[in-house]
């Protein structure tokens, strides 16, 4: 489980979290919930909006029964004699299909015929005679069987109608492919015109509109099921009757339909059968008051060669819609709008295809983010993104305004921002949470600069384990067993004293860049160049040693001064071992509980080097390589040479002395110059030279606290000078 979450925390918790809402948003795109849709329809409206379809005057005329004609012809609905006046009118001046978006589902309650039935007081001779008048209903049928009329017909029962008990006059459409009724839109009615005015028209065709979930037309069902009867749209039933086919041909596929065909046109669909219309900005030349077209004062130009469609514009008759370009637009010009679409080539298509080439888009898109986010800095990942925004806003903007195809940049663009967003919060969140973990980890035993560098740049830190070089420090109180016995009565005494003296001594240490290792009883074991890097660690190192030789001098000074009068204040001393070499570094310990800190033969060595220290009566014993190091920023004097486990050369030792104004004095270089030629002469068993210039060190070394090891020298050599004579 371990090791697990390990590989979870090295792939990256912001990651896992935005690959698991990346698969979320693509079940969410597949689903297509009404939010989803809706926000790519807005993006298709502002498409429309900026770019509409550009008005084509000559194709399609409105003959608009607006308020204007209510008011001069009466409250609507007119008798039949007069829409049979308009259709007259409209074949006069040259109209070559007439479509009505409206419906005549109820005989015409001013005919004589329904008048005699109805008016009181009339006496016999006058009801009869109004009995044999010719029908209004008769009359307007007559004017549509004289010209070509697509009667309007409706997907919802209207208030007060009496649904017609006959079988619907079924239009000519043919199938390729699958049954569509499965996929088409289905109206729960299909309400018709009266039987003498149905079978005198050319042609039947659906009206009805369904909006979009916000109230908004864009697309039109060109072919629908209304009271399970596959019937053509009423703009779809006026192409097919101005170019004289005889079939609508419907084509599908597993997905839906994909066209419907009428002549030489083609029209692309959705898969339920319904029109993305390209609205074109309202224009008013198009609209013919009825009002004027029956008092003659309509020129032919404006109706001749159009197909013409009769509607209202008028507020009161409710037949207003809310379309991508206009808020209140009639539902009259809609049909009027998909004509001319249909008749420029110019209706906008969304293949099936385009919805899984934007989720596997938005696939690619997410997870390009999510694999280049995490290595990539902010700003070329900025222009990166806005690169890709762009690219994709161009090609969905081109798709429209060149090809009438709709891709949607929506989804794909808002899906990436959000898994970049959930990268950025699950980033910071993590960021913060390892910058408080170093904080806590590391402010006991590093400075609090280093800290804070750790904090801000975590990259810097290893703690997995790895071989790097260290200089590692010990330190010990000489003589701890005897201060140990002083207090024996008062252990609370005794710790108060080790934590006075390690508080100076740790801050010596990570004041130059070192790292507390651990504390053993009254040793300290630190270490340099981990986790940061530190390419002057040996350096660091020699300082924080003399750092805190000083420290403790100065601490023994305020012990002096806290003693009662005459009370004797035993001194605390401190022997540090310094030694510099590859180590293994990293976390160490078990599940439960761990360190991290140092293993290896360097650091065995620096021990054994701090237990040196009071052998040879100085208080800093570094090793060879650190001296080479910190030659001559640092005075240091070589001691002896030591044998070490698992090397046939033996290593070098040195005193560190002092720092550079020490390591430049000539005092000190004499020193130096004196003592290289006591140890040659030792190493070379020339006892009796060796005594003589030890002597002289002697005097030499006293300015630099080196009596206690040339003493010890001097002993070695008067003892190796008697094993020599009694051997002989």
């Amino acid at each position: 489980m371990t090791a697990l979450l390990k590989r979870l925390r090295r792939f990256g918790i912001g990651r896992i979290l935005s690959l698991q809402l990346l698969l979320g948003l693509l079940a969410l795109r597949v689903w297509d919930p009404g939010p989803v849709e809706a926000l790519r329809q807005k993006s298709f409206d502002l498409y429309q909006f900026m770019h509409p379809r550009t008005e084509r005057q000559d194709l399609v005329g409105i003959v608009d029964i607006d308020e204007r004609s209510l008011r001069v012809l009466g409250q609507w609905p007119w008798p039949r004699t007069v829409m049979a006046d308009m259709v007259s009118k409209i074949t006069e001046l040259g109209g070559t299909v007439i479509g009505f978006d409206v419906l005549f589902p109820e005989p015409d309650r001013s005919s004589p015929e329904v008048a005699a039935r109805t008016f009181q007081g009339l006496d016999d001779a006058t009801r009869e005679r109004l009995q044999h008048l010719p029908g209004n209903d008769a009359a307007f049928a007559e004017a549509i069987r004289s010209a070509k009329v697509v009667l309007g017909q409706s997907g919802y029962r209207v208030s007060g109608a009496t649904a017609i008990d006959r079988p619907p006059q079924q239009s000519p459409i043919a199938t390729l492919g699958l049954d569509p009724r499965a996929f088409l839109v289905d109206f729960p009615q299909l309400l018709r015109n009266l039987p003498i005015l149905d079978d005198a028209a050319q042609g039947h065709g659906l009206f009805s509109i369904i909006p979009e979930g916000d109230g908004t037309v864009r697309r039109i069902p060109v072919v629908a099921v209304a009271n399970q009867t596959v019937v053509p749209s009423l703009s779809l039933e006026m192409l097919r009757v101005a170019t004289g086919a005889s079939t609508i041909l419907v084509k599908t596929d597993p997905s839906g339909v994909r066209s419907v065909s009428v002549h030489d046109f083609e029209i692309p669909t959705d898969g339920k059968g319904r029109i993305w219309i390209h609205f074109s900005a309202p224009d008013l030349s198009k609209y013919i008051s009825a009002v004027d077209l029956l008092q003659g004062r309509v020129p032919a130009a404006r109706v001749a060669g159009k197909m013409v469609l009769i509607g209202t514009s008028a507020a009161g008759l409710l037949d207003l819609k809310v379309t991508p370009v206009h808020p209140a637009l009639p539902g009259v010009e809609l049909h009027a709008q998909l004509l001319e679409s249909a008749l420029t080539n110019s209706t906008l298509s969304r293949p099936s295809y385009t919805a899984f080439a934007e989720i596997l888009l938005a696939a690619l898109m997410g997870l390009t983010v999510i694999g280049f986010a995490p290595k990539v800095n902010a700003g070329p990942l900025f222009l990166l993104g806005g690169t890709i925004a762009a690219l994709m806003l161009s090609v969905s903007w081109y798709c429209f305004s060149s090809l009438d195809l709709l891709i949607d940049y929506t989804f794909p663009l808002t899906s990436s921002f959000l898994v970049y967003a959930v990268l950025v919060c699950t980033n910071y969140m993590t960021v913060s949470a390892d910058r408080r973990w170093i904080r806590s980890a590391f402010s006991q035993y590093l400075s609090p600069d280093l800290v804070e560098q750790l904090a801000h740049s975590p990259e810097r830190l290893t703690l997995g384990g790895e071989q790097r070089e260290l200089t590692v420090l010990f330190s010990d109180i000489r003589g701890f067993t005897a201060i140990s016995e002083t207090y024996k009565d008062d252990p609370q005494g005794l710790t108060a004293l080790i934590n006075r003296l390690f508080t100076p001594l740790t801050k010596d240490i990570v004041k130059h860049r070192g790292t507390i290792d651990k504390y053993m009883g009254d040793a300290i074991m630190a270490f340099w160049n981990a986790p940061l890097a530190d390419s002057a660690h040996e350096a660091h190192a020699c300082e924080a040693a003399l750092t805190m030789q000083e420290s403790l001098e100065a601490l023994n000074d305020e012990r002096r001064r806290e003693a009662a009068d005459g009370q004797p204040v035993t001194p605390l001393r401190i022997g540090i071992g310094l030694n510099t070499g590859v180590c293994v570094v990293g976390n160490f310990g078990s599940d439960l509980h761990f360190n991290y800190s140092v293993l290896g033969d360097t650091v065995n060595l620096a021990s054994r080097l701090e237990g040196l220290t009071k052998q040879y009566g100085v208080l800093i014993i570094i090793g060879e390589k650190t001296a080479q190091a910190v030659r001559p920023q640092f005075a240091v004097l070589e001691l002896d040479h030591l044998q070490v486990r698992g090397k046939q050369e033996p290593e070098r030792i040195f005193a560190l002395l002092g720092r550079s104004d020490m390591a430049a004095d000539p005092v000190f270089t004499a020193l130096l110059e004196k003592n290289e030629a006591m140890l040659l002469a030792y190493r070379s068993r020339e006892w009796s030279q060796a005594l003589e210039t030890i002597l002289l060190c002697r005097e030499a070394g006293k300015t630099f606290g080196l009596d206690e090891y040339y003493d010890f020298s001097i002993q070695r050599i008067r003892h190796q000078i008697e094993s020599s004579a009694s051997s002989k």
